[in-house]
């Protein structure tokens, strides 16, 4: 069984979430959200941008293919068309 967490999880350790949420509270970023926080966001983001995808529709269907794996990449929860 494969026991090392994932490159993408290993590559989110390195950012300061904290420093992250002081930003995201300092301009309300999630004020008005009630499950995609913006954390959520741009780790979704990242993902696009390391996977190569080419639009968000494409990115959500990668998202969904991989739909069992998203806790352990550290996204939590995934993105779907109507969020």
């Amino acid at each position: 069984m494969h026991k090392d967490p994932f490159f993408f999880a290993q590559l989110v350790r390195f950012m300061n979430r904290s420093k992250f949420n002081r930003i995201v509270a300092k301009y309300d970023g999630d004020k008005y959200v009630k499950s995609y926080t913006c954390w959520n966001q741009l780790l979704t983001m990242m993902f696009g941008q390391l996977s190569n995808r080419e639009s968000l529709r494409d990115l959500i269907v990668a998202l969904e293919a991989h739909a069992g794996k998203v806790y352990h990449l550290g996204i939590g929860k995934s993105v779907t068309r109507q969020s």
